[in-house]
């Protein structure tokens, strides 16, 4: 039987809490964890009851779905798992789960050398990893960075499908920064994903503004299949983002050159990962490294430099500069 999403939650933290072995868990203490996970992921203030953990714990031990988690009391107060190195998350799979993995990795591995299918690429290998791990009862091979618990993951099928059928939706959104959420009509043009982040990019009904609306912020999401849907016929993705570091595009903003001084021990990180595709070395010193971007200014260059500390040094822009300098200021201000 499938859980839904409220339930895979509770699993999933009362899963973490114990496989932490540095602590000890009543009932109280998971009700507690518990609570606090689905405030987070879903906004859920209630608080969650002692009868629904105790039943959780049954069914986690339970064959209905294949955990069989070896979850024992101890000094008839303390939950923990017998097996140290169990967890929900480590099932192995099934004859029919490998059969179809299998399956699956060799339809998608004819995709490879198509140009229209490179992106596919980091799918079938981890596809291949997790069969090769189940095959020969090894860890994955490889393991790419995700965030399961985002809240707004269960609205991007909708989306998806809005993008594919070319439908508009109907959708209530509330922004960080809005009080009260707003309901209007959405035409989604793209998905768009940065950093574990997923965007809807589109424009609202009669307005010619493209938006980036987070997932995470989205109350509700539907198909509304009586709204003719306001094609996207002149912009491409790879174009609208191609001065810019993350999703924060301004169309009447021009790209700048900026100049970065990097730390010498540090600029190797720089120069194998850089922050842009258009990042070139400019000089190298025996003190630091100097770089050059040509992007738009805006909110995701600034946390990319903030986050390298005190490594590195902005040149150039001027005004660059002033407010990297005025946001350390006050962030060091934040320390006394």
């Amino acid at each position: 039987m499938p859980a839904n999403r409220n339930a895979l939650i509770r699993y999933k933290t009362i899963d973490a809490c114990l496989r932490n072995r540095y602590r000890k868990w009543t009932l109280e203490d998971l009700i507690e964890k518990v609570s606090e996970a689905m405030y987070e992921y879903e906004g859920m203030d209630k608080g969650i009851s002692r009868r629904t953990i105790q039943a959780d714990l049954q069914m986690m031990r339970s064959d209905k779905l294949g955990y069989f988690a070896p979850i024992v009391v101890v000094d008839k107060k303390y939950y923990t798992y017998e097996d140290p190195t169990y967890s929900i998350t480590q099932i192995p799979l099934t004859e029919l789960d490998l059969q179809r993995m299998n399956e699956a990795v060799e339809v998608l591995r004819q995709f490879k050398g198509f140009s229209h299918f490179q992106q596919l690429t980091d799918v079938i290998q981890k596809l291949e990893g997790h069969v090769y791990a189940a095959k020969h009862h090894q860890q994955t091979v490889i393991d790419f960075e995700k965030n399961e618990n985002l809240r707004g993951l269960s609205f991007l099928e909708t989306l998806y499908q809005a993008v594919v059928r070319q439908k508009a939706v109907s959708m209530t959104y509330q922004s960080f920064r809005a009080k009260e959420a707003n309901q209007f009509t959405f035409h989604v043009w793209w998905l768009k994903e940065y950093k574990n982040r997923w965007f809807a990019v589109g424009v609202k009904n009669h307005l010619s503004e493209v938006l980036h609306l987070a997932l995470d912020r989205i109350i509700e999401c539907s198909i509304d299949e009586d709204k003719p849907f306001r094609a996207n016929e002149h912009l491409q993705p790879e174009a609208f983002y191609q001065h810019v570091i993350g999703v924060t595009v301004s169309p009447n903003q021009r790209p700048r050159r900026v100049r970065l001084w990097v730390a010498a021990a540090h600029a190797p990180y720089l120069e194998t990962k850089p922050l842009h595709s258009s990042q070139v070395t400019l000089e190298r010193q025996q003190e630091g490294i100097v770089f050059e971007l040509f992007v738009q200014l805006n909110f995701e260059l600034e946390k990319e430099i903030l986050g390298f500390g005190e490594i590195i040094k902005v040149l150039s822009p001027d005004a660059l500069r002033k407010r990297i300098q005025q946001r350390l200021k006050e962030g060091a201000e934040n320390y006394g």
